[in-house]
């Protein structure tokens, strides 16, 4: 198979990485853009794979072609390859907010089409990712892109219209849970903890706690009642994040960034 990915910064070399790990494609099928020149370099040392900065021989060199740039260039390099890209070629977007309506059209008519959400975590292959297609998508090629897509993590079929709810509640996501750590990480330093020691143990609770969701099967809210002894500490730790609105502003913050996804 040969690979195309046209964009190599942190999620396009993550995904990358991820893929050539499992070993579902070789090095030598790979061809990447980016645009670059330093960075090129940094790539074809650490990936082995040939790196150009040309988009449009990308394009005409896939059988499946990654888009991974950011959303505000995805125009300028649609309408850059959408004269070299072959109907056959199965085309991964990552971008929110591009809709599959979209794509096709700047792409100039019916194209296999798949639209993807991956998050930061595929940096350290635990990442998440929702998927849709189009119905120019076999289910034969269908399982090959969630093969590529299960190698920096887990993959998901969803439907299109839930895909900024995705956004929001994978995509974006990393960044609430950064923000707990660091939170919980400050309050152990001021209870005397060291600082490194204190983002560990941060780090590791909510590692774990994730890790008791999706392997017990359990009801979040049973986890955390397993927790919460009558006339503990815990409980007490619990009514102060109701009576602050934890989980009010986690809803509501994740409900601005599903509409800023449908913005883009």
């Amino acid at each position: 198979m040969k690979l195309g990915i046209i964009g190599l910064g942190n999620m396009g070399s993550a995904m990358l990485t991820g893929i050539l790990k499992k070993g579902l494609v070789k090095p030598e099928e790979v061809l990447g853009a980016e645009p670059d020149e330093k960075r090129r370099q940094e790539i074809e040392k650490s990936l082995s794979i040939r790196v150009t900065g040309e988009n449009k021989e990308v394009a005409a060199y896939a059988d499946i072609l990654i888009l991974a740039v950011k959303p505000q260039v995805y125009e300028t390099v649609l309408k850059d390859i959408r004269k070299t890209l072959p109907k056959e070629t199965v085309v991964i977007s990552i971008a929110p907010g591009k809709t599959l309506a979209w794509l096709t059209k700047e792409l100039g008519g019916e194209i296999k089409l798949v639209r993807c959400m991956p998050n930061t975590p595929a940096l350290v292959m635990e990442g998440c990712t929702g998927v849709c297609r189009n119905s120019a998508v076999s289910d034969e090629e269908f399982t090959r892109v969630l093969e590529l897509l299960n190698c920096f993590g887990k993959a998901y079929e969803v439907s299109e219209k839930m895909m900024d709810a995705v956004v929001a509640v994978s995509g974006s996501s990393p960044a609430y849970v950064f923000m707990l750590i660091e939170a919980m990480a400050d309050a152990a330093v001021a209870e005397g903890m060291p600082r490194q020691s204190a983002y560990s143990f941060a780090a590791q609770a909510v590692y774990g706690s994730a890790k008791m969701v999706l392997e017990t099967g359990k009801h979040p809210g049973e986890l955390k009642d397993m927790v919460c002894s009558p006339g503990g500490t815990t409980i007490e730790a619990v009514q102060v994040l109701e009576e602050c609105g934890f989980r009010s502003a986690i809803i509501e913050a994740m409900r601005a960034c599903a509409a800023r996804s449908r913005e883009l």
